[in-house]
């Protein structure tokens, strides 16, 4: 039985190591305390928390409608209703748009799609090489994996530091500039604000979603998550964690104004910077594959900027695999 590597639990790494495992030996690494990647959820207290990262699909794929609604039947997801404010005026709004979330937690996907593999997490890799048909992989605590195929899912920035010149394909020398978000997660006293959602028409803060509103948990407290545009988070990205405290509060204090919540005190406030949170420039390709050398590379970028867009890049590199 031939052994696998793939490096990343989002929504690629999960979904092309769960097609995998069937016939082979998977083993998952990622850099993350657990699972989901961009779709990744975290937990405050043994019952509160936030979808700091994607904050729901939407499928718009025959396809990924059908997988999705498998899910929806098994209660790993769950549609999210509720009141959604939409004023973001550049866009015109989809009345028709189905927001649907993790039944505990966006990361739920990647939860249920790896549960009977074997993951291992706090693993940054930091080199590879193929050397006698097998890969060999330097992590940063130390470890030393050895594996007959590798998949790696990461963001281009850092596929482009693993791999120099071992893919020869021309979109590796493309120069991609990945779209920054800077989140940040507050708990504050309960409000009478029933909404579940905002989607502002600002320069600074973008979104806001109501985590109560995905009945999740049961809570003395309104858990918000604030999340930037991406055109700020941009120009502080590199700098955001010297400067969190005063990042989070510009987000914070818009989103009193813009939400229009009497302003009270911060309980709670986390703050996250995901540096390559999306690629709005996709590839034709959807997929890399290089079967003399056993090592693919699929992930969301290659496509769009969605969810959807990483479970697409991974099916597309298992039947390249499969050819």
């Amino acid at each position: 039985m031939s052994s696998y590597c793939v490096i990343g639990s989002g929504i690629s790494g999960a979904t092309i190591a769960n097609l995998l495992s069937k016939k082979n030996s998977v083993h998952i690494y990622d850099k993350a305390r657990g699972p989901g990647g961009r779709c990744s959820f975290k937990r405050l207290n043994n019952l509160e928390g936030f979808d700091h990262g994607a904050q729901y699909i939407s499928p718009k794929s025959i396809q990924f409608k059908k997988f999705v609604e498998k899910l929806l039947k098994k209660k790993i997801l769950k549609k999210w209703s509720g009141k959604h404010i939409y004023l973001n005026k550049s866009k015109k709004e989809n009345k028709k748009h189905v927001k649907i979330i993790g039944t505990k937690g966006n990361n739920d996907i990647s939860k249920y799609l790896i549960k009977n593999i074997q993951c291992y997490f706090h693993y940054e890799l930091e080199k590879i090489k193929f050397i006698n048909n097998k890969w060999k992989l330097n992590f940063k605590n130390n470890q030393t994996k050895y594996y007959d195929n590798l998949i790696l899912t990461c963001p281009f920035p850092q596929l482009k530091k693993l791999t120099k010149k071992l893919i020869k394909d021309p979109f590796i020398k493309k120069k991609i500039k990945m779209d920054a978000n800077i989140t940040v997660m507050i708990k504050i006293k309960k409000t009478d604000k029933n909404v579940s959602s905002y989607l502002f028409n600002d320069k600074i803060l973008g979104w806001a979603a109501k985590e109560n509103s995905k009945k999740r948990f049961k809570s003395n407290y309104d858990l918000w998550t604030l999340q930037s545009t991406h055109g700020w988070a941009n120009k502080r990205i590199n700098k955001n964690r010297e400067n969190k405290e005063n990042n989070s509060k510009i987000l914070i204090d818009k989103f009193f104004k813009l939400s229009g919540i009497q302003q009270t005190r911060v309980l709670t406030s986390l703050n996250h910077g995901w540096k390559y949170s999306s690629n709005s420039r996709p590839f034709k390709l959807k997929s890399y594959w290089n079967a003399k050398l056993n090592f693919g590379v699929c992930a969301d970028w290659f496509v769009g900027s969605r969810v959807e867009d990483g479970w697409i890049s991974a099916n597309d590199l298992f039947k390249k695999m499969n050819k």
